[in-house]
């Protein structure tokens, strides 16, 4: 089968789904057919709904580097692919399920996610929503159903910066006064910011987003936003994108800016992406549950497969430079591998809940991820445990986020060639893709450094 004819419709949007999304939506005046890049950045392109059936009826082309920009947006020409190839398309079809209308939009707006193919109707192996498949399928061959759910972090800004370009704390709409406090789970806190946080429950809402209770955190204007479990996988990685970016759609909405980078404040707490995982097998059971809450021999293999894997999926779980500055001790932030029962200071979390709820809660990844990467590694490590029976070691007990462990690397070259180097991720994304992850994060970390600061204008000039 040719990449340049459509692929079998099991999971690609028809035209009969768009129409049938029309019929009970109403007429729109634009259809957005989006990507998520390597950054976990969504791009794509804007239709007008009278080009728009050709999205479902011919596909669209679109450039495979798409798929490896750098944070900036610029494909640096990865192991010969952008200006040495020609930047070649291929050809992209809509995801079934994924048709939703953009309630944020000033006209009526809809929006499709976009899977890409190879020449020979392969799925593209360099897009991060086909590397998450790629681990899937292990599951898949077990009868195994990974049930996941994703916990965001964020902070409010002011949309002006400080004096030296420094972000700031929102000014609180019931106040008039800026935040300044730090008021973990403080109702006063949402109530300020009440009408915005209105919106993102009903984006989320029009979106089929499933989000859930926020709260307020550690910080002066920073928030949390669950997501409820979710048994299809790739549905809740799409929804995990959607919600940062509805998030942040509706903050602009009302005069603020949503930042989910995972150190903004070099003097207050991260933004982390704890990740929440169960498994099922094909008669519905949570093979993690034992009916005790020590849980069962499964669940204490896949935690030693995550603390396995953890060195080698750092360049996941912190993509980027300032990733890394949000690792430091007694913070609630895991500095090393530990594991324990509802002990929040230690990687691997075993949260109190009733038996056949018991799962893990990852809680390495800052919020700055690519959400389909991140679960990626964290379901390879679940299931390269249970396949090699590997054993965690004894559950921590009090504070487990006092030393950092000194294997683990917290330095972003360092981190990429552990990733480069691990043969069990290039068994679960396939060589091709730890090669351009590694490669693009490289030369994004080369890049930033080729800039000179003001800071060491100060210290050295």
């Amino acid at each position: 089968m040719s990449g340049r004819t459509k692929p079998a419709e099991n999971g690609i949007a028809t035209l009969a789904d768009w129409k049938a999304f029309l019929a009970e939506k109403g007429p729109v005046d634009y259809l957005d057919a989006v990507f998520v890049d390597i950054c976990g950045t969504i791009r794509g392109k804007r239709f007008p709904v009278s080009e728009a059936e050709k999205v479902f009826t011919s596909g669209i082309q679109m450039p495979r580097s798409i798929y490896f920009l750098d944070v900036t947006g610029v494909n640096e020409d990865i192991h010969g692919m952008g200006f040495s190839d020609g930047d070649p398309d291929s050809l992209s079809w809509p995801v079934k399920g994924t048709l939703q209308l953009v309630p944020w939009a000033d006209q009526p707006h809809a929006q499709v996610f976009m899977t890409m193919f190879e020449e020979d109707g392969a799925p593209c192996e360099l897009e991060p929503r086909n590397v998450l498949k790629r681990v899937l399928a292990r599951f898949e061959e077990k009868g195994w159903q990974p049930v996941v759910a994703a916990e965001f972090e964020f902070y409010l800004l002011d949309p002006q910066p400080g004096e030296e370009g420094e972000p700031q704390a929102p000014i609180n709409p019931e106040t008039g006064e800026r935040e300044y406090g730090n008021e973990l789970y403080g109702i006063t806190e949402l109530d300020g910011f009440s009408a915005l946080l209105k919106d993102i429950d009903e984006f989320a809402i029009e979106q089929n987003v499933p989000a859930t209770a926020a709260t307020a955190e550690f910080a002066p204007g920073q928030y949390e936003i669950n997501l409820r479990h979710e048994a299809d996988v790739l549905a809740a990685a799409d929804h995990a994108v959607m919600l940062r970016h509805l998030i942040a759609a509706a903050a602009r909405k009302h005069g603020f800016r949503a930042s989910f980078m995972a150190k903004p404040f070099a003097d207050q707490t991260g933004n982390g992406c704890h990740m929440h995982v169960s498994l099922l097998d094909r008669d519905g059971r949570n093979i993690f549950d034992n009916g005790g809450p020590e849980g069962s021999q499964e669940l204490l293999h896949a935690i030693g497969g995550l603390q396995t894997l953890l060195d080698q999926s750092m360049a996941i779980f912190a993509p980027n430079l300032n990733a890394y500055r949000r690792f430091a001790p007694n913070l609630f932030v895991p500095v090393n591998a530990a594991w324990g029962y509802n002990n929040r200071s230690v990687a691997f979390r075993v949260p109190a809940s009733e038996p056949e709820a018991r799962r893990i809660e990852h809680r390495v990844a800052g919020a700055d991820i690519n959400p389909y990467l991140a679960l990626a590694a964290i379901l390879a490590g679940i299931f390269h445990g249970i396949e090699n029976k590997l054993e965690p070691g004894e559950p921590a007990e009090g504070n487990a986020c006092e030393l950092m462990d000194d294997d683990i690397p917290f330095y972003v070259p360092s981190a990429l060639k552990r990733m480069r180097n691990s043969a069990v991720l290039r068994d679960y994304f396939s060589d091709a893709y730890v090669d351009v992850y590694t490669e693009v994060k490289l030369r994004e970390y080369e890049k930033f450094h080729s800039h000179i600061s003001t800071l060491e204008y100060e210290w050295y000039l």
